[in-house]
């Protein structure tokens, strides 16, 4: 299936996640958490999930499926494609009834991403790429910021992370924020409203499979924390950091991380 039909699926079905997310009353919403710390989840989640997987798995049944909210299945292996979700990215945010939560939804073929949507419904932002096509924000074409250098870069980054122990030099001269959902943070560098975003630790899947399609096809570069290549559907569905950001900043902060 073309990557734009697939592009035309994914878009529907975020629109109808949001209209099911946005029918729960985020601090009301019956809310629990996972075992192992695997974060909190909420009736809104799986509702979400539920009707992703059905929708989505109907319209295409020869793709695999991984998502934050099913049991994972070693089928998605053999696929050559396969949906990766996150059905509500940012679900502290939900539950605290902010704004700052979104869908994350992407195909990813042999390992690369090539259709992806991240969609956050109160704030009426729709990200979307395809594969060798650009990418937008509610139909406008976007592109990363020009910065140069790291130093006195905006990045978008958890405080742990500034911690000197992490870069070689000591924790560089920069400007930190930070958005509980890490499709957003993605989004924000695809878009140049920041400079960078950056995680070390192992990140999941499908927290930054759509990120990773819309940054490139915007004009950013993409790695992990070591600067490597990102590629999806692996065996253990986690990406060793995530590094985010026009070439030169992109180029400086492997060159400064530990």
């Amino acid at each position: 299936m073309p990557a734009a039909d697939d592009l035309r699926l994914l878009i529907d079905a975020a629109q109808e996640a949001g209209r099911i997310a946005t029918s729960y009353s985020g601090p009301e919403a019956q809310a629990w958490h996972k075992p192992e710390g695997a974060g909190p989840v909420t009736e809104a989640d799986l509702a979400v999930n539920d009707m992703l997987e059905r929708e989505l798995r109907a319209a295409r049944p020869d793709y695999g499926w991984l998502s934050e909210e099913s049991l994972d299945g070693r089928d998605r292996l053999a696929a050559d494609k396969v949906f990766i979700v996150d059905p509500i990215d940012g679900t502290r945010s939900f539950i605290d009834g902010a704004r700052t939560w979104a869908h994350a939804l992407a195909v990813a073929e042999k390992g690369e991403v090539t259709a992806a949507v991240i969609y956050l419904p109160l704030r009426d932002m729709l990200y979307s790429a395809v594969r060798g096509q650009g990418a937008t924000l509610n139909g406008n074409p976007i592109r990363p910021a020009t910065r140069d250098r790291l130093t006195g870069a905006n990045l978008l980054v958890a405080r742990p992370v500034m911690e000197p122990r992490h870069w070689k030099n000591g924790a560089p001269n920069v400007f930190r924020s930070y958005r509980p959902s890490l499709a957003y943070r993605l989004a924000l560098v695809a878009e140049g409203r920041y400079d960078a975003m950056l995680t070390i630790r192992p990140t999941w899947e499908w927290d930054v499979a759509a990120g990773d399609l819309i940054l490139r096809e915007a004009g950013a570069v993409t790695s992990d924390r070591i600067g490597a290549p990102l590629r999806f559907n692996n065996a253990d569905p986690r990406v060793k950091g995530v590094v985010a950001a026009n070439a030169a900043v992109h180029r400086d902060i492997c060159a400064a991380l530990a």
